[in-house]
């Protein structure tokens, strides 16, 4: 009983610890960017309104907020990658998921 116990717990540490890590973006987020603006570039968005996008950068799925000069939340000003991702949401061609 031991062995299932700790398993127990640990996965509900883990779960714990997601939800903190998303509690944290989401306020970090909402501080910097303020309004969310995924819904005037016609992207896809999640229960959260983030868009849905697949990160040029970092070849991943992303759930990101989008500001209104269409740069996702995870923009690296002078990263070509970031810039070509921008360009994309704003002329409604970026991937998504």
């Amino acid at each position: 009983m031991g062995d299932r116990l700790r398993r127990v717990l640990q996965q509900q540490a883990r779960k714990a610890g997601r939800e903190y890590a998303r509690s944290k973006r989401a306020y970090h987020e909402g501080r910097e960017w303020g309004e969310n603006h995924a819904g005037e570039f016609d992207l896809p968005v999640d229960e959260e309104d983030r868009a849905r996008i697949v990160c040029r950068r970092h070849a991943e799925k992303r759930r990101v907020a989008v500001n209104g000069d269409g740069q996702p939340a995870c923009f690296e000003d002078g990263h070509p990658d970031c810039e070509g991702c921008a360009e994309d949401v704003r002329e409604g061609r970026v991937q998504t998921w």
